[in-house]
């Protein structure tokens, strides 16, 4: 009798509605929500190029995500897209914007100085990452803060503290250094960590990490951030990197040291947003013939090179019709040793569909302006027109 009267106040205890689906007892809850979006892809192709596979519909997300607390002390949150892990285990290549393992950590609140969260989740170093894309306009983020670049998720510890009614944010923290390859398991040869540290402060209150401003904020508000991150992954001799550790521009990971640094800024205010972010990294490989020289000397490297980019990014939200309107223009340079860097141009427009505010119809436009020298593309332009609808 008593498991009858157990099992009826848990179903009583749910609250669903059309947004959320929230199971409580009191004490603990847990929230579940989903995502699911998909695209069609066109491309506009480089004159002589007869490659079309990228022509194609895409599904893109089928999230499942669990947040929940137990008590006061402890939140946990996990986060995984059936759709990217089932690509991942075809192509055996892993997405770092879509790893399929999204977020699987938990939070400790009981130290009243400070919070600390461990496991596996987004790095808090990159604001732009730190946003969910899903919540804006667009279908890709920024080249230099998609995770090819630098990792955006990774395992470890991080010790989080804010200040000033929740204004100022702080957070440090320890990593394996191997982006979403560490799921694996071990970390490389080296053996030694990565080391992320930020503060970001906002005025005149609490600024959240979004970038539309759906309230149409009736005061302007604005957000600074500063960021950083070390590495020293030198490599014993005779040793390597696990497969697809560097990434795409093998400057993920470096056998060397590799300093990382960024600033960002943001702004809302009656519908209007910008956001703006740079990163410059310097990085310094052990060996003197690493292919990140170019086979330049050392005398005419010093030892080190440069790498870095910037965004910038606006919107406005039109409230009575639901629509989101974007635009964002980027900069890459992939090694200042090579002449050249990718400059993009990606207006975005997302529409919010009349009966429920989660289910958006999403256009964006790529315009790549001028090529990576050091990585050209095939296409010049990209076309993506698609659905997404989230329960959250």
């Amino acid at each position: 009798m008593k498991k009858y009267i157990f099992l009826l106040l848990v179903i009583l205890s749910i609250n669903s509605s059309f947004a959320q689906f929230v199971i409580s007892n009191g004490q603990s809850s847990m929230e579940l929500s989903s995502n699911f979006s998909g695209f069609y892809n066109y491309r506009v192709m480089k004159p002589g190029e007869v490659d079309d596979s990228k022509d194609r519909f895409k599904l893109r997300d089928a999230q499942i995500g669990i947040d929940g607390h137990i008590g006061k002390d402890f939140e946990y949150s996990f986060k995984a897209d059936i759709a990217d892990m089932a690509a991942n285990t075809i192509t055996n290549v892993i997405d770092p914007e879509n790893p399929g393992l999204l977020n699987a950590n938990v939070t400790y609140k009981g130290f009243k100085f400070m919070e600390v969260e461990m496991g596996y989740g987004k790095l808090y170093y990159s604001r732009n990452s730190m946003v969910p894309l899903e919540n804006s306009a667009y279908w890709q983020a920024a080249e230099i803060t998609r995770g090819s670049v630098f990792s955006v998720r990774d395992i470890g510890v991080t010790l989080k503290k804010n200040f000033w009614h929740q204004r100022a944010n702080a957070y440090l923290g320890a990593y394996t250094g191997l982006g979403e390859l560490s799921l694996a398991g071990d970390n490389d040869p080296s053996g030694k960590l990565e080391y992320i540290g930020r503060f970001d402060v906002s005025f005149p209150c609490r600024y959240r990490y979004t970038e539309i401003d759906e309230r149409h904020t009736p005061i302007p508000m604005f957000q600074f951030g500063v960021a950083g991150r070390y590495a020293d992954k030198k490599l014993p001799p005779g040793t390597a990197f696990p497969a697809n550790a560097t990434s795409t521009y093998g400057l993920k990971v470096i056998d060397g040291e590799r300093y990382v640094y960024g600033f960002d800024a943001s702004f809302q205010y009656m519908g209007f947003s910008a956001q703006f972010e740079i990163h410059q990294m310097h990085s310094r490989p052990q060996n003197p013939n690493d292919p990140l020289f170019q086979n330049y000397t050392l005398n005419q490297t010093n030892g080190y090179i440069l790498s870095g980019g910037y965004i910038a990014q606006i919107n406005y939200y039109v409230k009575n019709i639901r629509t989101i309107l974007s635009a964002r223009y980027e900069e890459l340079d992939l090694n200042d040793l090579v002449i050249g860097s990718a400059r993009r141009f990606s207006p975005a427009i997302g529409y919010k569909l009349k009966g429920y505010n989660n289910a958006m119809v999403k256009f964006q436009y790529f315009n790549i302006l001028r090529d990576e020298s050091i990585d050209p593309q095939d296409f010049k332009q990209q076309f993506r027109l698609g659905f997404q609808f989230q329960l959250k």
